[in-house]
């Protein structure tokens, strides 16, 4: 597989995944002149060349380093530096994330907006708000669609599970928790696997 660090020609498809939209959405901005590219000669695809992709991606605020690294962006949500600190260093060491961290429910909010996660690690009692708040925010958004969020905790209640389940989380995961359990589960919800 050609790794993206050198890709220098992307399939509407590609661009979806590096952009985080669907490819109707990277479609239309082609047939409209927002995304520069070509078609193949007596086929309806759609190629965009690497420079244009950038383009587009610049004017439109979209990091460029998703298509640099190739890493899943991990967004670790917790108030405990200890659990902070061991998610940094394992998911680091596992050289297939790339890696940011809050404190707070509002950190979360701001980082999201720059950082574009893959997924969320969310706390579920923050000092500023609980982790269902985050997640029904994240979730009223539609460019965050794509984003997976799973729950640790150690002290929701059952009724408090099922409200996270109704706010749009991908999973619950109870402290204290075995961490390759937890990267097992991440690698499956981004199927990675």
């Amino acid at each position: 597989m050609v790794e993206q660090q050198t890709k220098q020609v992307f399939t509407t498809g590609e661009v979806a995944r590096v952009c985080k939209v669907s490819q109707q959405t990277v479609i239309r901005c082609f047939d409209s002149g927002k995304l520069q590219g070509f078609r193949v000669p007596g086929s309806r695809f759609r190629r965009i060349p690497r420079d244009a992709l950038m383009r587009f991606m610049k004017e439109n605020q979209i990091p460029l380093d998703q298509l640099d690294s190739g890493k899943k962006r991990v967004l670790v949500v917790d108030d405990d530096e200890a659990i902070v600190d061991m998610f940094s260093d394992l998911l680091a060491r596992d050289g297939r994330f790339e890696i940011a961290t809050a404190k707070t429910g509002y950190e979360a909010g701001i980082i999201t907006e720059k950082f574009r996660p893959d997924i969320i690690l969310l706390d579920f009692k923050l000092p500023d708000i609980n982790g269902n708040a985050v997640c029904r925010t994240i979730r009223a958004n539609p460019t965050y669609e794509h984003i997976k969020i799973i729950i640790l905790s150690g002290v929701a209640d059952p009724e408090e599970v099922e409200e996270l389940q109704s706010s749009g989380i991908d999973d619950f995961i109870r402290k204290p928790f075995d961490i390759k359990i937890v990267i097992a589960r991440m690698t499956e919800l981004l199927s990675m696997n």
